[in-house]
């Protein structure tokens, strides 16, 4: 393979003076590794946008907006948020699910210094009610379900300016055509690079989701790392085959296929900002299906497609594939979740015009740590490829100690895309972060060539589907109905979503309850996808280890998916 190729052009792109030389900076009272050349903010990456004024930027069912129109769009958006009174360092809040209008709100309040709080679509009132209150925001654009969902419990979003958007007129509820009605050009701001510019929430291990801040830096240094990512690989591919691309003919304008909710950075700041930035389209859908997939491929003549591993698995699967022309898609892949490396494969040789790609990443890190793709990723299928240029990795032992190179052990990472912490969480924040250094909670190690391998998980975390669900969090609501007397929740492997939620329960004496009874006691405290599909009710206290704690590992590979309720 070419990996001295890709140390060479590695070298080539970071050195003094080229397009992403990188520099030390003093962020928040540690050494942090920045592009040089980095946009000073995200406003400045969407005024960039402007020169693309004729060209498609959304497309969704049949409506369709050139980026002329949205630059309009977002302007409104902003002069209506400052005739409210929203200033910069307030927030707005986002609940609804992948329709334009969540891109152009982030964009008016990004360009504004104010800061986006994502609502997670599939939230019950209760966690809608507690993210209303963590983040406190001034104003909350819903859609008809979410709108539906708020004004259920009115308490929630008291002293809170309500938007709905593609929803009927209610009473104490503006109006989306009010807000398209200013009109006007986008008012003037001066925002610090360490500004907040989001607040995505991740799952809790308390019972409760924690608001990660992911700055201005952050969001345009992962946009940064997505572009070297790219073009450090295809250059060490270019400079080793000698094949290299017609300098006459113009790179293709990315069209995108965005499969996964706005409210994560996989869609948000990995597949939204890298596409806005290069001038080219976003193909929405109302929800994921591999066949309607399939015909907005061919009908957008679509590029890439970004999801979570199942849906690349059930679009190259699925019994319609070669009905459709998918010949204009270049690569496939996405993140939220690693790839199987069946997958890696089956994608590079089903669709003969596009190469698998991936990125590893977190919330916590505004997007990316690190990128493979092509020929780097069919070499090393098992690897999710070396940390990105503005970070650091190492792998430490548990009392926090740097391991030589291809021991296993935690992965931390520091650099520019690293959150500033979690809002209202000092603890949680000192516990992730150690002098710029965050704990990813996932065991790795980094092979010679610097490409890391993700080989087991030390949180006690459930990977469903690209979803992070803590285990504590479905402990904790399980804990809350008056029959459960013990519970251990843990992962069981799936070949669809990679992990399914499962726990084995103890009742009360005295006390009786079905699986689908605590499933509906679930349902009620916590989004659909956290409530466990399997459940096993036991009749003998769960085993545990000299220090009390449960054997989880033991529950998961004694119980039966048979006995299961």
């Amino acid at each position: 393979m070419h990996y001295p190729e890709l140390k060479q052009a590695w070298a080539d792109l970071t050195a003094p003076g080229a397009p992403f030389e990188i520099e030390v900076k003093s962020v928040r009272g540690s050494p942090i590794r920045c592009f040089k050349n980095a946009p000073p903010s995200i406003r400045s990456l969407w005024l960039s946008t402007a020169a693309f004024a004729d060209r498609d930027y959304i497309v969704y069912l049949d409506e369709r907006l050139t980026y002329a129109q949205a630059h309009a769009k977002v302007a409104s958006i902003a002069n209506w948020l400052a005739a409210q009174g929203v200033v910069s360092g307030d927030r707005v809040a986002i609940a609804m699910r992948n329709y334009p209008e969540w891109m152009l709100i982030y964009w008016a309040c990004v360009s504004v210094g104010v800061a986006v709080v994502g609502m997670n679509a599939w939230w019950t009132a209760d966690e809608l009610d507690y993210a209303f209150k963590d983040s406190a925001p001034k104003v909350a654009f819903c859609d008809a379900e979410r709108l539906a969902r708020t004004l259920e419990r009115p308490s929630m979003v008291k002293g809170i300016h309500l938007v709905g958007v593609r929803s009927e007129t209610t009473a104490g509820v503006t109006d989306w055509s009010e807000v398209m009605a200013v009109g006007g050009s986008l008012p003037e701001a001066n925002i610090d690079p360490d500004a907040d510019a989001c607040i995505f929430y991740t799952s809790g291990t308390t019972g409760f989701p924690k608001g990660a801040q992911l700055t201005h830096r952050g969001c345009v240094s992962n946009l940064m790392n997505m572009m070297f990512g790219g073009q450090a690989q295809g250059l060490a591919t270019q400079r080793a085959t000698g094949i290299v691309p017609d300098p006459t003919l113009p790179p293709p304008i990315p069209i995108a296929l965005l499969t996964t909710p706005l409210f994560h950075v996989t869609a948000n700041n990995c597949g939204a900002y890298a596409t806005t930035a290069a001038g080219g389209t976003i193909v929405l859908m109302y929800r994921w299906e591999a066949g309607e997939a399939l015909k907005l491929i061919a009908r957008e003549r679509v590029t890439s497609m970004s999801g979570v591993p199942v849906m690349s698995r059930e679009l190259i699967t699925h019994p319609d594939f070669d009905k459709y022309d998918t010949s204009s898609l270049l690569t496939v892949g996405g993140g939220g979740a690693q790839l199987q490396p069946d997958l890696v494969a089956k994608i590079d040789s089903t669709v003969k015009t596009a190469r698998p790609n991936t990125g590893y990443g977190m919330t916590e890190t505004c997007g990316i740590i690190t990128s493979i793709s092509a020929d780097f990723f069919i070499d090393r299928p098992e690897s999710c490829g070396p940390a990105m240029p503005s970070f650091e990795a190492i792998c430490v032992d548990d009392d926090g100690n740097r391991l030589e190179s291809g021991q296993v052990g935690e992965l931390w990472v520091r650099g520019a895309p690293v959150i500033k912490g979690y809002i209202n969480r000092p603890e949680a924040t000192a516990e992730s972060i150690t002098d710029g250094w965050l704990h990813t909670g996932d065991v790795a190690r980094i092979d010679e060539d610097g490409f890391i391998f993700i080989v087991d998980r030390k949180k006690d975390m459930v990977l469903r589907g690209g979803e992070n669900i803590y285990c504590a969090e479905v402990e904790a609501t399980m804990y809350r109905h008056p029959a459960v007397a013990e519970c251990s929740v843990f992962g069981v492997p799936d070949t669809r979503l990679g992990e399914e939620v499962g726990t084995a329960i103890v009742l009360r004496p005295g006390h009786v309850a079905s699986a689908d009874e605590l499933r509906d006691h679930c349902a009620v405290l916590i989004a659909k996808h956290k409530s466990p599909r399997y459940i096993w009710i036991l009749q003998d206290a769960l085993p545990r280890n000299a220090s009390g704690k449960f054997l989880k590992r033991e529950l998961r590979d004694t119980l039966k998916l048979e006995d299961a309720g």
